[in-house]
Parts: structure tokens; sequence; C-alpha cells
């Protein structure tokens, strides 16, 4: 009796490694275990063994019917886990993972901050949902100022905007972390406009500012040329003609020749060759005022560059609408 539930253990452990599916092992085990099987039919002959031996090996009889009920749950359970899966071939070549990318803003915007972090400057982020006050007013730009007319704007519930430019933060910084101060606030900024291939309702802005003692014209065109030649890793021809925005004074454009088309002339530069690409100057009095700085005290520079500009230039994108697409034939190019 012991020598035939050991064979007969044997030959069910090794049918199961031929089982491929559920269906198969199911007919597996009601060929052994159901209960007209063959190990239902060793059992019964239990009751004609001696009276001194059927307790030993009963007990083995129910050992090894409880060992093959485990194996066979087990069993099941891995051929469910597997279910679907192909087999593996070892022979096939292999293929190389797909894999993500950066967009290109983000690349790009990676490369600013580093370039600004070697020039000592911090990144801070900042809210897009904005109260009228950071947005304009402590920007030296009241109600009744006509440079409210030159930014569309997205208006919410409770005088709240999307914001117009990442500028929002200049007083808010200065009120959170005082001076001196040198930071860079990169993100994403909202205009209700017309889009066409250089104008988008959404893009990307980078504000810098920095107030210290004795900051000066200088300091800032010198930071602006650090950061040309690490974007573009290239001279770049610029030009700095005089601007009016209310939050500088004196004021400037900063404007670089057009990469697209080499400076002669496409829809990005609008035909002139030129790129306007960070409005610039000396922070405003009545802007460090807002902030709590004494302006007889300190001074300072701010800019604001347009990062989604910035990544048409360096990788020579002719339509804005692209980096918005979400187009993956675009995307993957980088």
């Amino acid at each position: 009796m012991e020598k035939k539930l050991e064979e007969l253990k044997k030959q069910i452990l090794k049918e199961l490694e031929t089982a491929k599916d559920s269906q198969f092992l199911a007919d597996l085990k009601v060929k052994y275990l159901g209960r007209k099987g063959e190990l239902t039919n060793i059992l019964k002959e239990v009751k004609n063994l001696a009276k001194e031996e059927k307790p030993k090996v009963g007990k083995l009889a129910n050992e090894v019917k409880q060992e093959l009920t485990d194996i066979f749950t087990k069993t099941e359970r891995i051929i469910k886990q597997t279910k679907g899966t192909k087999a593996f071939d070892a022979t096939m070549p292999g293929t190389k993972k797909k894999q993500g990318s950066l967009h290109p803003l983000t690349q790009v915007q990676y490369e600013v901050e580093e370039a600004f972090t070697k020039l000592g400057f911090s990144v801070y982020d900042g809210p897009q949902l904005e109260s009228d006050f950071y947005n304009f007013t402590s920007l030296n730009i009241p109600e009744d100022h006509p440079a409210r007319d030159t930014q569309d704007t997205f208006w919410l519930e409770n005088n709240h905007l999307l914001r117009t430019h990442t500028s929002n933060l200049q007083v808010r910084m200065l009120e959170k972390h005082g001076v001196p101060f040198r930071g860079i606030f990169p993100g994403r900024v909202f205009r209700y406009e017309a889009t066409d291939a250089s104008h988008d309702h959404t893009f990307h802005q980078l504000e810098g500012l920095m107030v210290d003692k004795d900051i000066n014209i200088g300091n800032l065109i010198a930071v602006m040329k650090a950061l040309l030649s690490a974007v573009f890793q290239t001279d770049v021809d610029v030009r700095l003609r005089p601007g009016f925005f209310p939050f500088v004074e004196p004021g400037f454009e900063l404007d670089i020749k057009c990469l697209v088309c080499e400076g002669k002339g496409c829809s990005v530069c609008k035909q002139s060759g030129w790129v306007e690409l960070m409005p610039c100057g000396m922070v405003h009095p009545e802007v460090l005022k807002f902030g709590g700085i004494d302006p007889n005290e300190y001074s300072g520079f701010a800019f604001g560059l347009g990062l989604t500009r910035l990544v048409m230039m360096k990788y020579r994108i002719d339509d804005i609408r692209l980096l918005q697409s979400g187009d993956l034939r675009f995307l993957k190019q980088f």
C-alpha cells in the first residue's frame, strides 16, 4: 500500500510538469483526486489491511492526499498568473524598450536654471492663479494705467486672473525673502489673444530678479551674456534698445538675431530678422517700496525671458503652436 501511494505521487507530479492550462489541470485533478480517482481507489483498500497497519497507512494516505491537493492549488495559481503571457524565446533578437523624453521646453528650462544657479541664483515657483495686486498694482501698474491694455488678460471672479507674466513673483519674493535677493521664476503664463506662428494663448516665461546694494546696468548685461552663451553654446548677435515697462526704470528690450532664418526674415521674426527675447531694466523704486525695500539703499535689475521663444530659437522651430500640440511626431525629435 505504501509503495502504491509513493508511485502514484511520483506519477502525478510528473504529469503536473506538463500542465499548460487550467482545463488540463482540472482533468488531471479529477483523474487522480476525484471521487472515482486513482487515489480514492487506493484509499478504499485501507479497510482490507490488518488492524495494526491501518493507522500508519491511513495517516500516510491522508498526508499524500493533502500534499497533492496543495500542489494542484499552487499549480493552478501559477497558470492563472501566467495566462496571456508569451513564452520567452531566447533565439529572438532583443528589442529596445521605448522611453519617453523631456519636452523641449523642459530641456531648455533646465539648461537656463543650471546657468543661473552657477551665477548664484536660486529657482522659485509661484501661483498661476493670481490677484490683481501682485500681477499689476505692485508692479507699478495701477488700474488706470494704459499698460494693462497691452496684456490681454483672462479675468476670473473676485478680481483674480491667470497671470499674464512671471513678474507677479517680484514683490512676493521680496516680501518673503528680503534683500539681498537673487532668483529666477520659470513658469506658464496666459494671454487672451489670437494664435499664429509666433503667438499663443499659453506660453512659458522666466523672470529674473536681483536686488542688492550698488547693482547697475553693467551687472544686468553681464548676466544676460552669460546666460545666452550657456544656452546656445555659441556667440549670438544681440541688440539692446530702449523700452518702456512700468516696473523698471530705465527699461530695455534685448533682442537676438533670428536663428530660424539667420536674420533674413521669416514668420517667427515677422520678417525683421530680430526676435524680442527679453524685456529688462533696473527695478523701479515703486516696486522696491511695494516689496518693503528702501530704494535709497538698494537697487536691482529684473528681466522677463521668453522661454518659449528661446526654445524656438535654439531648435529653429518655426511655429509656436507645435510646442503645445502634443504631436508625438514633433516631440520625438527631441
